[in-house]
């Protein structure tokens, strides 16, 4: 008898569960990922990377070979034009000054001797007492003592300048930014200056050489706005004005990028030389505008529910207009891309839980939203942006024999009276 109950028990949940199937294959319902409508400002912008640098940057070096006597400015100094920081052992320059000062001397008592003899030899060659060939010999004499006198003062002139190079001034106003040697150590200048400090200009007015491709290069104008971000300071927004679009271009691996110099206001000295740059390129703003998630643009329903939501928007419309007979259209495209900036389709459902339509136009984008215009759009309406996971699994789950559905995101007709 226990048996027999079990049997029956059995039966009966069976049949439960079997009615539960049919009745889930013959309610199915979908849910659809909603967003919002937005009201508000947007910008389109031209995103790339570049460093922070001064606007003006010295090499300062030496024309002399020597041994560091003295430095007199370190790391970050802020130095005036012409103040002294460093000097070179001067001890041989001074050595050269001198020996130049005694050749310039002896050149000029040559010049008085031949300068006598030219005097005396003149006034016997006017009395025929010399002969011509004596007379231009003293001539000569005369023109080498005087070339002699030019030469030694050329090699003062070029002692006592390179002993001024001894002593190392800075060209600019600015801070400096880093010093390459130590007290005592051997500077060479024989085939080139060696770089003593690299000094930047006034670090309160800086700019930014940022690297733009070439596909995004035409909409970068000089006078644009900029703004950019710093990982020292995540949190900070910084702007600043497109000065110079660099016609050179440069090449790294088979990419085309040209250099917009962006100039940058920095009067806390917050930023610094070397710092990487995210800049935003404001290319367009529209302001008090309608946009919505890219996402929202893309999703595209089956075509059977395109078709019944067309139909029913052409009745809607043939009511309004009052005629019954107005010609039949195909149902328009819903656009698949923003990328034409002109048309566009959002799906949304109205109080019966049907999916409706909204022709829209597109207008600039941010690359995740976009700003839309229609004559049935509202700031905080709901669209459809998609299909949640969950409600394409259940309708592949109805059945070990159903083919499940595609990842393109075309769910059925919801329901009547909900999703």
């Amino acid at each position: 008898m226990k048996r027999i109950l079990l049997i029956i028990v059995a039966v009966v949940v069976g049949s439960v569960l079997l009615v539960a199937v049919r009745n889930g294959r013959g309610h199915e319902t979908v849910n659809y990922r909603l967003v919002t409508v937005e009201h508000g400002d947007l910008e389109s912008v031209v995103s790339a990377t570049g460093t922070l640098d001064a606007v003006t940057t010295v090499q300062v070096g030496t024309q002399i070979s020597g041994i560091i006597d003295e430095i007199c400015a370190d790391y970050n100094d802020t130095v005036k034009e012409g103040q002294v920081i460093a000097r070179i052992d001067p001890t041989l320059l001074a050595n050269a000054v001198a020996g130049a000062e005694a050749q310039l001397a002896r050149g000029e008592a040559e010049l008085r001797h031949a300068l006598r003899e030219h005097e005396r030899y003149d006034a016997l060659h006017e009395q025929n007492l010399v002969s011509d060939s004596e007379y231009n010999e003293i001539q000569y004499s005369l023109d080498v003592a005087r070339a002699s006198v030019q030469s030694a003062e050329v090699d003062l002139a070029r002692a006592r300048q390179n002993l001024r190079y001894a002593t190392i001034t800075s060209p600019i106003d600015g801070t400096v930014i880093s010093r390459s040697m130590e007290v005592g150590q051997t500077v060479q200048a024989s085939f080139s200056a060696p770089e003593l400090f690299l000094i930047a200009g006034d670090l309160r007015h800086m700019q930014i050489l940022v690297a733009v491709d070439e596909s995004d290069i035409g909409q970068i104008a000089e006078g644009q706005t900029a703004r950019f971000t710093v990982q020292a300071y995540p949190d900070d927004s910084f702007t600043g004005i497109v000065h110079q679009v660099r016609l050179q271009s440069a090449t790294e691996e088979n990419v085309v990028n040209y250099t917009a110099v962006v100039d940058v206001a920095n009067p806390d000295g917050q930023l610094l030389p070397g710092m990487t740059a995210t800049v935003d390129f404001i290319v367009e703003t529209a302001t008090d505008a309608l946009y919505v998630s890219n996402a929202s643009l893309r999703y595209k329903p089956d075509d059977e529910t395109m078709k019944t939501a067309f139909e029913r928007m052409r009745s809607e419309r043939e009511v309004l207009q009052g005629d019954s007979t107005s010609t039949r259209r195909p149902p328009p495209r819903a656009e698949g891309s923003t990328a034409t900036g002109d048309r566009g389709m959002l799906w949304t459902t109205d109080e019966t839980g049907q999916i409706a339509m909204i022709p829209v136009r597109t207008g600039i984008s941010d690359g995740t939203n976009t700003v839309v215009t229609g004559d049935k759009l509202d700031g905080g309406q709901q669209v459809i942006a998609g299909v949640s996971s969950s409600s394409v699994a259940a309708s592949s789950g109805n059945s070990p024999f159903q083919q499940q559905q595609s990842a393109g995101g075309r769910p059925g007709p919801p329901a009547p009276g909900g999703f």
